[in-house]
């Protein structure tokens, strides 16, 4: 547990509003015990007129790092001494990491679901055509690391075109992958050409678990992956869907879990204990 007569934990945490909700220190504690480190996860509620004071607070108490939910991913860029290229990308920071006196703005949600791609579902983003719906703060963080992770083409399906359009030009002025945002206004059918299907909505989210996209589900081949970032449920009825159709599934609490487990990485430096935190959620979630 540290050196004899060291009484000190290292402070790591998540700033929001509200935040009382928030799930991640359930997994991140559960990982630092497994770990046998003394670190500790607080879960702090910071109004928006007070971040910067926070921020500053993250220096004088010398915290390890921090992780920001709504309605601070944007906002912290102002406060932060460097930002990761891809966070740029994305404009949105949900996990800060202090080295010596600097603190560096990451964005580890996206990062989440492509090593959960890779390491649950074993496929690779390279060469592969994707349709995210939705084009929210998920969205944009999954849209990136798919088109910097080499993707082909990458379809946006959002209602509005405000926060749509600007996601596809961004992806194809920045990245090598094609974009396209399409309008979504009615029951869409997915393109047969489509490799991966990622629901980057909140629709289905706890309590409103019978909700699903409005998109035609006899479009699914079984030749898809259909994937959901909403952690809980993890079987969402979107995936429900999917499987009848034959459709491999992936679901979003392996991309919470990895997301977590990358910013304990930057933090400690040791390589998160994956199946204990995966664990941790699944019981404080009921499943």
């Amino acid at each position: 547990m540290g050196t004899k007569g060291n009484y000190k934990a290292e402070l790591v945490g998540a700033f929001g509003y509200p935040i009382a909700e928030n799930p991640t220190g359930i997994m991140q504690e559960a990982a630092f015990q497994a770990l046998g480190i003394n670190w500790r996860y607080l879960l702090i509620e910071v109004q928006p007129r007070y971040l910067k004071d926070a921020i500053q607070g993250v220096r004088a108490f010398q915290m390890r790092g921090i992780n920001l939910t709504i309605p601070h991913k944007v906002e912290v860029l102002k406060y932060l001494d460097q930002v990761s290229e891809d966070a740029r990308l994305i404009g949105a920071v949900n996990t800060v990491r202090r080295v010596e006196d600097q603190l560096i703005g990451e964005n580890t949600d996206g990062k989440g679901f492509i090593r959960s791609l890779q390491e649950d579902a074993r496929i690779s983003p390279q060469g592969k055509n994707a349709l995210i719906i939705g084009a929210g703060g998920a969205a944009r963080a999954i849209a990136v690391e798919l088109a910097l992770a080499g993707a082909k083409h990458v379809i946006i399906l959002n209602r509005s075109k405000e926060r749509g359009e600007p996601l596809a030009a961004l992806i194809n002025e920045k990245t090598s992958a094609q974009a396209e945002f399409i309008h979504w206004q009615s029951t869409f059918s997915i393109p047969s050409s489509i490799d991966i299907l990622i629901n980057a909505t909140s629709i289905g989210l706890y309590p409103n678990v019978n909700e699903k996209p409005n998109i035609d589900f006899n479009s699914i081949r079984a030749s898809m992956l259909v994937c959901d970032v909403i952690p809980n449920p993890p079987q969402t009825a979107f995936l429900d869907e999917a499987k009848k159709r034959k459709a491999t599934t992936l679901d979003g609490l392996g991309m919470l879990v990895y997301q977590g487990a990358i910013a304990l990485k930057m933090w400690t430096g040791l390589e998160a204990p994956i199946a204990v935190m995966r664990q941790a959620l699944e019981k404080a979630f009921g499943y």
